[in-house]
């Protein structure tokens, strides 16, 4: 290998190299290998950007620079969007709101006055609505409230029949089948029932709930006097029932209504305004959840609480949900509802078809786990998505996804709190351990799978495994990845490695340092990737590491097996990917710095100043401004140091032997560009002035624009002529 081989791969265009790994494979592996290629490292950063969770992408665009070097970039949020389900029969709606406890700790069996009275203080509805439901329940003694769990609707029942006087109430044990409803309702004892509720009545295709079943139940209550509500889901299977649907009430109510039974009323107002409270509000919360709060904000204003149990109330409550879903029994969560939420957790703001195809893989991963000698069987239909989406307390919405054609609407699935998917990753990680062959499993499936959004979310859940058990991440998932002879397996742990970092894991950067002097190949390829993209926030580090593993590929020139092609222009890819980041000023300073360090630095540094002018700020189009050149307007306007920065290492790569044809192909392209864009033509016109400070400089620019020919062998470019003029005289 020449020296002129040498700085030659890290300035002209990238070529697609063949991996050169030596370990024996299978045929299969051997054909798979072939096909690898590694992506471009500029399409692997914007998959990474575009397909990032919310919790991660926030700070990730503005700290990868999302492909621009002035102004942050906003993470794009979707609109929701619902819609109305339809259950069948005929339906009445009615908006109204109410607050209290869930009823639900009460089986079956008579309800407690006292619970009831309580129940009825702190109940929140519109008088006149709350009027046609007690007069309807009164006249037609069978009321069925259809809606989601864990929203009230058992208390909205108990309250309607204790404002009716249908005292004792008693809760129907939830199994009672449509069929045997009216033998159910028997009055026994010294204190016969007259009020029923049956929550959860569960219904299916065979045995709906029929208007000869409510008929039956009508006569029976007419004969005690008594009434029932019954209350069913969203997705109950109704024949010519009139429901009555309702929505959740308003936190804010229920809070008041709760807190008024609890302090003074005009203590409730100072709870109402603190910031804890206003946080609390913000998220989705339950009502029960609501209720507890209340509680404690009374336990606040007596002063037995301190400022931060109220502020740390809201977390807690979410992390004991996330606890009730995995540590409940398989009658109340079924295994593959659960391979759901991890799913969901993974995948949070994704299409929901993609996250339901991918959960039942990992469910067949999970019975695996559980019964390796049992083929793992998957309903190919299953739970409703409405029933899903209310047990993993998410929300459907209409979006754009981005892919690689352009932006296509979908519909994707969300937690209603953002915080759900990083907690319940991490529990599942640390809190049950016997899953995580199954995980393992499951990440290293998505790692092989062909949709960069697949790969991207693999990445970032290992990243969240990792902020929480570094070791076994890196040894179990990570590790593995990086050094599998595969690049796709690498760039996924490039990326689990880079968004680790920005979740704040700690010892990344000591892991890549490691790596860039690694005698595996794979290792160094993987810490060059992944420094380009945690760079911006600790660039002298990340220079440092490119320019020491540069080195290392120029030990030996003379012995062409011993010089990586390959990594020479995955280490110039890595300097021009920092030259186009946020932290663009310090990274140009430092390459002016350490230019005359070596043969190597040098070669590093021209390469990927070279690499990084010839992306554009928009690369859907042929006529996108040039990135550096807009960068070179945006300081020579602002009077910033980087406009002589920028013309120096131009100056230095025109005026370099082995980069200067690679050079001045990409001024070519500039002028180009100028020639079909006015926003291009002016900064040109501004820089190629500072491009000339000795006679031979002026010479060769002034015969490129002289000489060079239009696009495709068309007549040459008009503006070459007008940018001719701008050379100053020599």
């Amino acid at each position: 290998m020449s020296e002129q081989q040498a700085e030659r791969a890290s300035t002209e265009p990238e070529q697609t190299p063949q991996e050169p790994d030596p370990e024996p494979t299978s045929t299969g592996a051997e054909e798979a290998e072939e096909r690898d290629q590694p992506q471009d490292a500029w399409a692997a950063r914007r998959d990474l950007v575009d397909h990032s969770p919310r919790t991660m992408n926030i700070g990730a665009r503005a700290r990868f620079g999302g492909g621009t070097v002035h102004g942050d970039q906003n993470n794009l949020a979707g609109n929701q969007i619902t819609g109305d389900v339809f259950m069948g029969g005929k339906t009445e709606v009615h908006h109204w709101t109410f607050a209290g406890l869930s009823a639900s700790s009460v089986t079956s069996g008579e309800v407690p006055q006292a619970r009831l009275e309580r129940l009825a203080s702190s109940f929140v509805a519109d008088d006149g609505t709350v009027g046609d439901l007690l007069e309807r329940l009164r006249r037609e003694r069978v009321l069925v409230l259809a809606g989601a769990r864990f929203t009230g609707r058992q208390t909205a029942a108990l309250v309607l029949l204790h404002r009716l006087g249908a005292a004792p109430v008693h809760v129907l044990d939830r199994d009672t089948a449509p069929g045997s409803l009216a033998e159910r309702l028997t009055a026994t004892g010294e204190r016969p029932a007259r009020g029923y509720v049956l929550g959860d009545l569960p219904t299916r295709r065979g045995t709906p709930l029929r208007e000869p079943h409510l008929l039956a139940a009508r006569s029976r209550l007419a004969e005690q006097d008594a009434y029932l509500v019954i209350t069913v889901g969203p997705t109950a299977v109704l024949e010519d029932i009139p429901v009555v649907h309702w929505e959740p009430p308003a936190a804010a109510e229920v809070l008041s209504a709760h807190l008024r039974t609890l302090v003074a009323r005009e203590t409730v107002s100072e709870l109402l305004a603190l910031p804890a409270t206003a946080d609390f509000l913000g998220r989705s919360h339950r009502l029960r959840e609501i209720a507890d709060f209340a509680a404690l904000l009374g336990r606040h204003a007596a002063g037995e609480v301190a400022d931060e149990v109220v502020a740390a109330f809201s977390r807690a409550s979410l992390e004991n949900q996330v606890q009730e879903w995995f540590e409940e029994d398989e009658s109340a969560i079924h295994l593959r509802d659960k391979a759901f939420l991890v799913a969901l957790a993974a995948f949070d703001g994704g299409p929901y078809a993609l996250t339901a195809e991918l959960s039942d893989l990992l469910y067949r991963h999970l019975l695996k786990t559980e019964n390796p000698s049992r083929m793992p069987e998957v309903p190919v239909f299953g739970t409703h998505i409405d029933k899903r989406l209310q047990l993993a307390r998410a929300e459907g919405y209409d979006d754009d996804e981005n892919t690689e054609w352009g932006p296509v609407t979908q519909f994707k699935a969300r937690f209603l709190d953002e915080r759900v998917s990083l907690m319940l990753l991490r529990l599942v990680w640390t809190g049950h351990p016997s899953a995580r062959p199954a995980l393992i499993e499951w990440l290293r499936v998505l790692a092989d799978d062909g949709r960069p959004l697949v790969r991207t979310r693999a990445a970032s859940t290992v990243a969240v495994l990792a902020r929480t058990d570094l070791p076994s991440a890196m040894a179990l998932v990570i590790e593995p990845w990086a050094t599998s002879n595969l690049f796709r397996h690498r760039l996924v742990a490039v990326n689990s490695l880079t968004l680790a970092h920005l979740v704040g894991t700690p010892n990344i950067p000591r892991i890549l340092d490691g790596w860039s002097g690694s005698e595996d190949r794979r290792l160094r390829w993987v810490a060059a990737r992944a420094y380009a993209l945690i760079g911006p926030e600790i660039p002298d580090q990340a220079l440092a590491a490119l320019r020491d593993a540069a080195r290392t590929l120029y030990d030996d020139l003379d012995d062409p097996d011993a010089f990586d092609l390959e990594m020479v222009r995955e280490l110039s890819d890595a300097v021009a990917l920092l030259l186009l980041s946020p932290a663009h000023d310090q990274v140009l300073t430092e390459l002016r710095k350490h230019l005359d360090d070596d043969q190597a630095v040098h070669a590093l540094s021209l390469g990927g100043f070279v690499n990084a002018c010839r992306r554009q700020e928009d690369d859907t189009g042929p006529d996108g401004r040039p990135t550096v050149l807009a960068w070179y307007a945006d300081a020579a306007t602002a009077g910033s140091p980087a406009a002589a920065g920028i013309a120096f290492l131009w100056r230095a790569v025109l005026g370099d032997r082995y980069s200067t044809r690679y050079a001045l192909e990409v001024l070519r392209d500039w002028v180009l560009i100028a020639d079909r864009s006015p926003g291009t033509e002016w900064p040109l016109a501004a820089l190629l002035p500072q491009l000339v400070t000795t006679p031979t400089e002026h010479q060769r620019l002034s015969h490129l624009l002289r000489t060079m020919p239009g696009k495709d062998g068309a007549p040459p470019p008009r503006v070459a002529a007008r940018l001719l003029t701008t050379l100053p005289p020599r």
